[in-house]
């Protein structure tokens, strides 16, 4: 059997974890920089807040329902999910975490369990730990069990907010129930064309033959049809490493100097090179951009990149900045206000074994001196230890204006009682 665990409005559930004040009123969550909505509460879905809607565009809207807007908090948010995902490795080892705010898990040896209790005592333990609320499905595969955690997430009162798909009654009722877009993995063009064929619900999409659907689509989408048949074909993924790492960001105001431009740059791609070192990684090449404000349609716009294959792999930091400074500085264009820029490494091999080079390769100083710089950064948080072509005073500074305290990551924020 399978479950997925899906926490409840995620990011308005952290904030209301410590601040009750806020339970039952409607929230949104800006996107970096303050600019758009990027998570909503029940409530503010119900007056009608629209996901993506510019903040500057609803800001009346959201004073006269006294929806309460938040700068995202990424340190909180990802701490109570790393703490939610903690608490669902006690129930199963066999863990995947899809995404920050929602887990697969499989039981194996779990015959004899009664699901229906044990997906509660997943969600009180959770709810107890956290005050996050979730919603548990538990079904035989994979894509089951998202059917079944939207049953429970739709139907709390009836289900308490667990669901189990245990017989063949229950899955054939869930299925009809499920409209076809609302299938994990459909999308809009594999919507279309089975919209073509009649499809409207689940339930129909598993009535259509196995060789056309084969032949139609891809291996993806037959073993979707399979799974919701009941016969588990999409497994748990394994962690992989990446392929590519980037680090991008909007700036919290638009620059047009090149020093400022710099700092950034070097900023990102010292971040790329941290992640390159944490999974043990080296890059081949750095790929820079760097683009003005496309809302700003009266400044002169203007978009470039670069790419520089480096003669040897590395995952030093000082090599990895240096080379995306020299590009940045390559198609930095004088006059243009520019918002985003970005640093993603690729070509990536083993660090421990890869193909050397008899006349180029890394100063052997960097590997010792990047790992105690990794060191006393894990040690003392916060990034202390940089580069000199970074800020000292900042690793990359947003427009967050509604920020709440972060309540678990930082001593100065954390909640005193009296």
């Amino acid at each position: 059997m399978y479950a997925l665990v899906d926490c409840n409005n995620f990011y308005a559930s952290c904030e209301r974890a410590f601040n009750p004040n806020l339970r039952n009123k409607p929230i949104a969550i800006l996107s970096n920089n303050d600019g758009c909505v990027i998570s909503r509460s029940d409530e503010a879905k119900a007056i009608g807040l629209p996901m993506g809607a510019p903040i500057f565009k609803w800001e009346g809207f959201c004073k006269v329902n006294n929806i309460q807007i938040f700068s995202s908090n990424y340190p909180l948010y990802g701490d109570m999910s790393s703490r939610v995902m903690k608490i669902l490795e006690q129930f199963t080892p066999d863990v995947e975490v899809y995404s920050i705010d929602e887990s697969f898990l499989e039981f194996k040896g779990f015959e004899n369990h009664d699901f229906d209790d044990y997906g509660n005592q997943m969600r009180q333990r959770i709810l107890k730990w956290t005050g996050i609320p979730t919603c548990v499905g538990i079904a035989p595969t994979k894509a089951l069990s998202k059917v079944a955690n939207k049953i429970a997430r739709k139907f709390p009162n009836e289900t308490k907010g667990v669901y189990v798909i245990d017989s063949e009654e229950k899955r054939i009722k869930a299925l009809k129930w499920t409209k076809l877009e609302d299938v994990w993995g459909i999308g809009r063009g594999i919507h279309k064309r089975l919209n073509a064929k009649g499809c409207k619900t689940a339930f129909d999409f598993i009535q259509l033959p196995d060789d056309w659907v084969s032949k139609s689509f891809s291996i993806t989408e037959w073993k979707l049809k399979k799974d919701l048949e009941g016969n588990s074909k999409i497994l748990l993924d394994e962690p992989k490493n990446k392929q590519a790492i980037a680090t991008t960001r909007s700036f919290e105001y638009t620059y047009s100097d090149i020093d400022n431009i710099k700092e950034r740059i070097s900023t990102f791609a010292t971040s790329c090179a941290e992640k390159l070192r944490k999974q043990g990684s080296s890059c081949h090449m750095i790929y820079v951009t760097l683009s003005s404000d496309r809302h700003k349609k009266d400044f002169e716009q203007h978009r470039a990149s670069r790419v520089v294959s480096l003669p040897y792999p590395t995952d030093s930091s000082l090599i990895i900045s240096r080379e995306a400074v020299r590009d940045v500085s390559s198609i930095f264009k004088k006059g243009i206000k520019y918002k985003r820029a970005g640093v993603i490494v690729m070509g990536l091999v083993p660090t421990n074994n890869h193909q050397l080079d008899i006349f180029e390769y890394e100063d052997p100083k960097h590997k010792p001196l990047m790992g105690v710089i990794d060191d006393l950064n894990a040690k003392y948080a916060n990034h202390k230890i940089k580069l000199g072509s970074q800020d000292l005073k900042r690793t990359w500074k947003m427009r967050q204006e509604r920020l709440s305290p972060r309540y678990t990551t930082n001593i100065n924020d954390v909640i005193k009682v009296k």
